[in-house]
């Protein structure tokens, strides 16, 4: 399909609808789509979309402000008549052969009314597009504007439902307002949140990003991390063992294993296919990542700290340990610690580690270990939610590209 996104600005200047926009805009042109984002301010931010420059689309052109101020006082001049019919035609242009447009609370708020009145007007007269309001705020339910809003035309086409366009609001609070704002059920507004990308929040190596996408650990939840070498006294078994038990209750745990097998034992390759073969047997493939399966070179520091930054609970099984570093990391990455009591890593985290274990209880113990401390941490339960509700990729694929099939464009593409 071909999209458009409307706002006042657009990236690079700094908002949080201009986040969401640009956000939005990837993401479509990543799944296939022909996305120009439509501003009277910003633009190029992304090579897959184009930016269309709509100067008095900006709330601060001084046309727009000029305006704004005699509306502010509830004067309808005539140099607001002559802004709506230039940006009439404008948007025209604009938005040649597009079709579905998205405008960003251009029809919430007041802040170019002769824009959110061209567009009416566009829409009134029968365009060939398809409208989607999408409301973050909503300047009738808001005392700050309440001094500016005045009855009539056109500060009613803030707060009247528009035939045949899609409805959106970020929050159920938001849709509940615009409900009552519009006089319809609220069943007709849909509610999509906003979101982050996990990756430039966490600030993701490449090579990390490249990582978590082949074995698509991010749809895994818990993750618990094991860096460790892969060598027997690590016990790399009991945590295979442990994520089975753990996964009948949770069958989206998953489990990361990220170093490279031991250097200097011969037989360190013959514990690696009895890995295998058990995690196979214990029907984890695809739970289970051992990442030097995806590496054939040692994986730099910055990608492991990247792993405690993704990962719900550090888990470490050691039979024998010299001193425990992964403690250390854990503990600066403010993970939950769930290892093996034995001396080098009791000293270590002393009373600090809430969740030692006995390796003599069986793996199904320590599941219920992990999964009892888990739903009971608050962060861990907040955290989960965000990663399973509130990404980018999520959002468009659990929200936006439903609508797009439920609501198809008003001519065939």
């Amino acid at each position: 399909m071909r999209l458009a996104l409307l706002h006042y600005t657009a990236p690079p200047i700094v908002g949080g609808v201009e986040s969401v926009i640009a956000h939005h805009a990837r993401m479509m042109a990543q799944h296939g789509h022909e996305v120009r984002v439509v501003a009277g301010r910003g633009g190029q931010f992304h090579a897959g979309v184009q930016f269309v420059h709509v100067p008095l689309a900006d709330s601060r052109h001084t046309e727009v402000l000029a305006v704004k101020t005699q509306l502010d006082r509830g004067e309808v001049g005539v140099e607001f008549f002559r802004l709506r019919d230039v940006l009439v035609e404008e948007l025209q242009r604009a938005l040649k052969d597009v079709d579905v447009v998205f405008a960003h609370n251009v029809c919430s708020l007041n802040k170019n009314l002769a824009l959110t009145a061209a567009l009416f007007a566009l829409h009134n007269a029968g365009a060939a597009f398809r409208l989607v309001l999408w409301h973050h705020d909503l300047a009738w339910t808001t005392p700050r504007y309440r001094a500016e809003l005045h009855e009539g035309y056109p500060w009613d086409l803030l707060r009247i439902h528009w035939p045949g366009v899609v409805q959106v609001t970020i929050s159920q609070t938001r849709r509940e307002e615009l409900a009552e704002l519009l006089h319809v059920s609220p069943e007709v507004i849909h509610v999509i949140p906003n979101g982050l990308d996990l990756s430039q929040f966490y600030k993701l190596e490449q090579r990390t990003v490249e990582l978590i996408e082949r074995i698509s650990v991010m749809e895994a939840s818990p993750i618990l991390l094991l860096p460790v070498r892969i060598t027997p006294r690590k016990n790399i078994e009991f945590a295979l063992r442990t994520l089975a038990a753990l996964r009948r209750d949770w069958p989206s745990a998953a489990l990361v294993v990220t170093g490279p097998l031991g250097a200097h034992n011969p037989a360190n390759k013959s514990y690696f296919t009895m890995l295998r073969a058990l995690r196979s047997a214990l029907g984890l493939d695809g739970a289970a990542h051992f990442l030097v399966e995806l590496s054939e070179s040692t994986l730099p520091d910055a990608v492991i700290s990247d792993f405690y930054r993704l990962a719900d609970a550090l888990f470490l099984p050691s039979r024998e340990e010299g001193f425990g570093l992964p403690l250390i990391e854990a503990a600066l990455s403010r993970i939950p610690i769930f290892c093996s009591d034995i001396a080098p890593l009791r000293a270590l985290g002393q009373d600090d580690v809430q969740h030692y274990f006995s390796l003599d209880d069986p793996p199904e113990a320590i599941a219920a270990l992990v999964k009892e401390a888990l739903q009971h941490n608050a962060s861990w339960r907040f955290a989960h939610r965000v990663r399973a509700h509130y990404t980018w990729r999520g959002l468009y694929e659990n929200y936006i590209a439903p609508l797009l099939s439920q609501h198809p464009p008003a001519r065939a593409t």
